[in-house]
């Protein structure tokens, strides 16, 4: 019976070890513990976190499913993962955010991307996105041409991290980030590629009154067919990141030279 215990052990830890999660995150000048999925569940009283329920260490496989948006494990009564207590932050727009993984197994290559959205007024402690499409790409790192480094590179030594940086013109309020790694090793053919996201939730200040576009919706964003998901990671080939183009900084741009101009007619009405 002790062998059996101690076999049972050892294949508990090979499995926690075999995947990975996000566990930590600094967002602003704090930081944060994040949801843990083999404590927290056991924790009476439960903690109170900044992230999103998640089933564990395990993939999500089916880019059709509720659980591609947050995390969760449907099939074996894990929906979509439910909101968190609480918010991050406040934290200013163009802040950088750290995130900290578990660690990451080298074999499970591939891209690293994060998309955020914007919650009601009230929060997002109460906040469903369902199928709406809400969410914009703010982070996304890929394959380095055709060499063997990727987005999850960064996160394969202990104390790696993932960055983003909130978009400076973005409204202030609430927002849900959705961060995750696509593992291509096993991608060849659908389903194969395994989806690891999770969410997180913060209040931002600042900013301006961009509203993003490019906005999709989870489940809906990607496709089995996918040339970023139905992908070779062993063959010297350039990759092509999933989902929506990548917000780039001319939304931002088009934002401050409205308001510079509005500043500067302003002025010029005055002095007529």
């Amino acid at each position: 019976m002790a062998s059996m215990k101690i076999a049972s052990i050892l294949a508990a830890a090979t499995l926690v070890a075999g995947h990975g999660y996000v566990t930590n995150a600094t967002i602003g000048d704090t930081s944060y513990t994040l949801y843990q999925p083999y404590t927290d569940p056991y924790t009476s009283p439960k903690p109170e976190r900044v992230s999103r329920p998640i089933q564990g260490n395990g993939p999500v496989q089916d880019v059709t499913i509720s659980d591609i948006q947050c995390g969760g494990d449907a099939a074996d009564g894990y929906p979509g993962s439910s909101p968190a207590a609480l918010h991050a932050g406040p934290v200013a727009a163009g802040s950088e955010v750290d995130l900290y993984w578990t660690l990451w197994p080298e074999s499970h290559v591939g891209p690293t991307l994060t998309y955020m959205a914007k919650c009601p007024d009230s929060g997002c402690t109460d906040y469903m996105p369902n199928n709406t499409a809400v969410w914009f790409k703010v982070q996304e790192n890929g394959r380095d041409g055709t060499s063997d480094t990727w987005g999850a590179t960064a996160v394969m030594t202990a104390g790696g991290s993932v960055s983003y940086t909130i978009p400076e013109c973005i409204e202030p309020g609430y927002y849900l980030v959705r961060h995750e790694i696509i593992a291509l090793h096993s991608a060849y053919s659908y389903p194969g590629a395994q989806f690891y996201p999770g969410c997180h939730q913060i209040e931002v200040t600042g900013g301006g009154s961009t509203t993003p576009s490019n906005l999709v919706a989870f489940p809906g964003a990607y496709s089995g067919d996918d040339a970023g998901i139905t992908y070779d990671a062993y063959k010297a080939q350039t990759y092509t990141i999933p989902g929506p183009e990548l917000g780039d900084d001319d939304e931002c741009d088009a934002e401050e030279e409205s308001a510079y101009a509005r500043r500067f007619s302003g002025r010029f009405a005055r002095v007529m």
